[in-house]
C-alpha cells in the first residue's frame, strides 16, 4: 500500500509538471532580427555573446551549454539536448549532434522529407532544464515535462517569433534559426570532456533568423575537460537522479557510480547482491541494453558490501576476486562517438569483469576465502584510544 500510495503522489506531481504556454515571456523583452525576411534587421549578432574559446588548439569559439529544442516532423515530439555549437561566422554555427542523438534523428526525417528544420537555442534559465536537457531519459519521455517534475511546476512555454516551436519562458537567450538538410561544415578540433580534441568532422550548419532575451540576461557557457571538471559532477547527479530507475530494472543492484576517470562512458562500477551464478553477468548485459548505457566501455560488477564510490575497494575486489579466462567477457556494441580508441568510428568493444565472490556453478572448484573484518568492537575501542589522546 505504501509502494501505491507512493506511486500516485509521484503520479500527481507528474501531472502538475505538465508545460503551460503563455503569451509573453520574459526572454523576449529584447527581440533583434538577423536575417532579411524576420524584421527590420539590427546590428546586433553571435558575435555579440560572451562565446568561449576554451582550449588552444579549439577550432574556433564555442557554445558549450546550449539546450537545442527540436520536433519529430512525424509524430510532433519535443526533444531538448545539450549539443555543442562552433561559431562559424555572425549568422551560423555548428549544430553538434552525433548519429546516437535524438536531434539527429529528427534531422534526418527532415532531410528525407525534404523540409528545412526549424531549431531553437536557448540560454540559462532554470539550472533544472539544462539538468533534464543532458539526462538520459527513455525515448518519448518529454525534457520540458522532466524539469517541470524535479521542480514539482509547470515550465511556462512561449511561443518563438519565427519558428513553430515552444521555448521555455524564463530563459535569458533564444536563438531562433533551422537547420538546411544536407547542408554540413567542418567542426572542430574541441577540446573535450574525454580529455582530448576530437578531431574536426562534418555537421549540419546552424542559420541564425533572431535572436530574442532578457533585458538583465546572463550568458552561460561551461568548460569541458581532463575529469572532473564542471560537467562530471553533472553526470554523477544523473546517476543519482535514476538509480531508482536502474533498481527497477535490475531488483539485485544495489549501488552504482561512473568515476571520473571513464568521462561518463568508460567505466562504470556496480555492486550487487549475488543470488545465483552468472548474475553479475547478467547485470552487465543488461546495463548494455540501456540507452546510452550501451556505450560503456567497462562494466564492473561487486559484491554489495563493497563501496563503489570507494575506487580502491572496488579494484582491490577486482585484482583479488577474478580470473581474467573465467570472470571477463568482451562484446561488440556501439561505442560513443568521441571515443577515439576504436579502429571504426561508432563502433567498439566493451568488457564486463564479474569482481564478485565465485558460487558453486561457477567454474570455481576450491572454497571461496573470507574477507579480513575487524570486529565492531575492536573499532570501537580504537576509536575510543584515538580520542584520549588527542
Amino acid at each position: 500500500l505504501r509502494e501505491g500510495w507512493g506511486l500516485l503522489k509521484q503520479g500527481i506531481h507528474l501531472l502538475h509538471a505538465r508545460p503551460k504556454s503563455v503569451r509573453e515571456a520574459a526572454c523576449q523583452e529584447v527581440v533583434h532580427n538577423i536575417e532579411s525576411g524576420t524584421g527590420p534587421a539590427d546590428d546586433f549578432s553571435l558575435r555579440d555573446l560572451p562565446i568561449l574559446k576554451c582550449w588552444p588548439n579549439d577550432g574556433g569559439r564555442f557554445v558549450t551549454l546550449p539546450n537545442v529544442h527540436t520536433r519529430d516532423p512525424e509524430t510532433g515530439a519535443r526533444n531538448v539536448g545539450v549539443y555543442r555549437m562552433q561559431i562559424f561566422d555572425e549568422r551560423t554555427t555548428a549544430m553538434h549532434w552525433q548519429v546516437h542523438k535524438v536531434g539527429a534523428r529528427h534531422g534526418k526525417r527532415y532531410y528525407e522529407r525534404g523540409e528545412r528544420m526549424p531549431v531553437a537555442v536557448t540560454l540559462g534559465g532554470d539550472p533544472a532544464l539544462s539538468f533534464a536537457a543532458t539526462a538520459p531519459l527513455p525515448d518519448g519521455l518529454d525534457e520540458i515535462l522532466f524539469a517541470g517534475f524535479l521542480r514539482r511546476k509547470s515550465i511556462e512555454m512561449v511561443q518563438c517569433k519565427t519558428i513553430d516551436l515552444e521555448v521555455p519562458a524564463d530563459v535569458d537567450f533564444v536563438l531562433e534559426g533551422y537547420v538546411q538538410p544536407g547542408e554540413m561544415r567542418p567542426e572542430g578540433p574541441f577540446g573535450d570532456h574525454t580529455g582530448y580534441y576530437t578531431a574536426v568532422e562534418d555537421y549540419p550548419v546552424f542559420h541564425l533568423n533572431t535572436i530574442t532575451h532578457r533585458r538583465d540576461a546572463v550568458y552561460p557557457t561551461t568548460i569541458v575537460g581532463i575529469p572532473p571538471m564542471e560537467d562530471f559532477y553533472i553526470g554523477d547527479a544523473v546517476v543519482r537522479i535514476f538509480l531508482p530507475v536502474f533498481k527497477m530494472n535490475f531488483p539485485e543492484l544495489v549501488d552504482m557510480t561512473l568515476p571520473a576517470e571513464g568521462v561518463f562512458h568508460n567505466l562504470v562500477f556496480a555492486s550487487i547482491r549475488k543470488q545465483y551464478p552468472y548474475q553479475a553477468f547478467k547485470v552487465m548485459h543488461g546495463l548494455w541494453g540501456m540507452g546510452q548505457m550501451m556505450f560503456s566501455k567497462y562494466i564492473v560488477v561487486v559484491d554489495e558490501d563493497c563501496d563503489v564510490h570507494n575506487t580502491s575497494d572496488v579494484l582491490f575486489r577486482l585484482c583479488a576476486n577474478t580470473d581474467p579466462a573465467r570472470d571477463t567477457t568482451v562484446i561488440k556494441n556501439p561505442s560513443d562517438s568521441l571515443d577515439h580508441a576504436p579502429s571504426e568510428q561508432n563502433i567498439g568493444s566493451h568488457m564486463g569483469f564479474d569482481a564478485t565472490r565465485k558460487l558453486p556453478g561457477e567454474n570455481y572448484h576450491r572454497q571461496w576465502p573470507e574477507l579480513l573484518r575487524m570486529t565492531d568492537e575492536a573499532k570501537a575501542l580504537v576509536d575510543t584510544l584515538q580520542k584520549k589522546t588527542r
